[in-house]
C-alpha cells in the first residue's frame, strides 16, 4: 500500500514545505530566468518531421530569448540553427506569419525581401546585390548569418543560443534521453495543434499540466473516473523529470468512445497493452498503465503510451504571458471509420486541454493580489516541487 508521503520520503532533499508564489508574478525573477535558463540551455524547437527535405525550414520566434530562430536542412541533410537576421541590415531573413513559419527553398537558400541578401543552408553569404558598391572593409564570408548550436535527440531538434554551451546535447538530456530513447516518435505523424497566448507566468501553465491531483474534480466532465489522481514511478533525472498515470479501472466509456477505442488508437482512456514502449517505461507491464509524463527542462512536457504521444510547450512572452503549444500524435487513419474515431478521441482531448487551460490566467490573477505568499503541495504534486527547486537553482547560480 502506498504510504502518503512516499514521494516527499523518496526525494527528501525537495523539502516538504510551502513554495513561494513570487517567482511567478516577479519581472525581475523573470528577467533571471531569461539570462540564466532561456539563453543558456537547451531548448527543443521542433521535429525532424517539419523540415524533411533539402531546403525545408521553420522559423520561431522565442521571446524569452529575445530572437527568432531558423532550422534549415541543407542538401547534405543537416539541419543548421541561425539567428533570423541578416547582416545587411538587420531585417528577418524569413518573413514571420507568426509565432512558427514553415517553408521551404528548392535550392536551400534563404533571400532577404529586404535587399536580396542570399543565404546557403549552411548560413553563408552566398550573393550580395551591386557588391561593388560596398567598400573594401565588407568581406562576404565574415557576413554570413550568425550560427547557433543545434542538436537532435529522438527526432526532436534543439538549439542552444549560449556562445559556449556548459554541455552538449546527449549530457544535458542525460538519463532523461536515455529514458526514452527507441520509443517510435516518428512513426506516428497523424497529428492534432493547438496552440493560445494566456495570461499567466509560464511556470503555472507547465504545473498545470504536471501533476494529476486535478484530475477528478476539473475533468470531471470530460474524463469522468478514469485516471487515477496519483503518479507512479515518479524518477527525477538532473533538470528533468518523469512519472506514470495509470487508469482507475472503474470507469467505463460511453457507446461512442468504446467504439472509437475499438477502431483506432486515439485515446488515452483505453488499455491496449505495450508493443513500442522502450523497457524503461512501464517496466512491469502494469494492465492499469496509461501514460508517461514527463518534464523536459525546462519548458516541454513529453508524455508517451501505446500509439500516442503529445506535447505541452509553455513559451514565456513576458513574465504575465504565456505561448501554449499542445500538439497530438496517433498513426496515420487507413479508413474513414478509424479517421472518425481519431476525431472523437481529439475532441475528448481538445475539451480536457481547454479544462486544463481554463485555470491558468485566473491562478496568476489571484497569485498577483498578493492574499497569499506560498503555495503548499502535496506529495503527489512532486513534478512541481522539483520544477521550483530546479528553476531557483539556475535562477540563483
Amino acid at each position: 500500500m502506498n504510504t502518503p508521503h512516499r514521494w516527499g520520503d523518496q526525494y527528501s532533499e525537495l523539502g516538504h514545505g510551502p513554495i513561494p508564489i513570487e517567482p511567478y508574478i516577479s519581472p525581475n525573477y523573470y528577467q533571471r530566468e531569461k539570462e540564466k535558463i532561456f539563453h543558456k540551455e537547451w531548448l527543443c524547437v521542433g521535429r525532424n518531421e517539419e523540415i524533411p527535405n533539402a531546403g525545408d525550414y521553420k522559423a520561431k520566434r522565442i521571446e524569452a530569448a529575445d530572437t527568432s530562430v531558423i532550422v534549415i536542412r541543407g542538401k547534405d541533410g543537416n539541419v543548421g540553427a541561425f539567428h533570423n537576421m541578416c547582416a545587411h541590415r538587420g531585417n528577418t531573413v524569413v518573413t514571420e506569419t507568426g509565432h512558427e513559419t514553415l517553408g521551404n527553398s528548392r535550392a536551400a537558400i534563404l533571400t532577404c525581401r529586404f535587399h536580396g541578401w542570399v543565404y546557403g543552408a549552411d548560413g553563408s553569404l552566398i550573393s550580395v546585390p551591386q557588391e561593388d558598391r560596398f567598400y573594401e572593409c565588407f568581406d562576404k564570408s565574415e557576413n554570413g548569418l550568425t550560427a547557433i548550436h543545434v542538436g537532435e535527440w529522438e527526432g526532436f531538434i534543439f538549439v542552444n543560443f549560449s556562445e559556449s554551451p556548459a554541455q552538449g546535447l546527449e549530457d544535458f538530456l542525460g538519463e532523461y534521453g536515455q529514458h526514452f530513447a527507441g520509443y517510435p516518435f516518428d512513426k506516428m505523424p497523424y497529428q492534432f495543434t493547438y496552440y493560445t497566448e494566456l495570461d499567466c507566468n509560464w511556470k503555472i501553465a507547465h504545473d498545470a499540466f504536471a501533476e494529476a491531483y486535478h484530475v477528478d474534480t476539473i475533468h470531471a466532465g470530460s474524463f469522468p473516473n478514469v485516471f487515477s489522481n496519483g503518479l507512479e514511478r515518479v524518477k527525477l533525472m538532473g533538470p528533468h523529470r518523469t512519472s506514470a498515470v495509470h487508469l482507475s479501472m472503474n470507469g467505463k466509456p460511453t457507446p461512442i468512445a468504446g467504439l472509437a477505442n475499438e477502431l483506432a488508437t486515439g485515446s488515452l482512456v483505453a488499455q491496449r497493452g505495450e508493443s513500442m514502449l522502450p523497457p524503461t517505461i512501464n517496466p512491469d507491464r502494469a494492465q492499469d498503465f496509461s501514460f508517461e509524463l514527463s518534464v523536459l527542462f525546462p519548458n516541454t512536457l513529453i508524455h508517451v503510451s501505446e500509439g500516442i504521444w503529445f506535447t505541452h510547450q509553455f513559451w514565456p512572452l513576458a513574465y504575465d504571458r504565456t505561448l501554449w503549444e499542445g500538439r497530438y500524435y496517433v498513426a496515420e487513419p487507413e479508413t474513414n471509420a478509424q479517421r472518425w474515431a481519431l476525431e472523437h478521441a481529439m475532441t475528448l482531448q481538445r475539451n480536457a486541454w481547454l479544462e486544463d487551460t481554463a485555470t491558468m490566467e485566473d491562478t496568476h490573477r489571484a497569485m498577483k493580489s498578493g492574499a497569499k505568499q506560498h503555495q503548499n503541495l502535496q506529495d503527489d504534486e512532486i513534478l512541481i516541487r522539483h520544477g521550483a527547486v530546479v528553476v531557483d537553482q539556475y535562477v540563483n547560480a
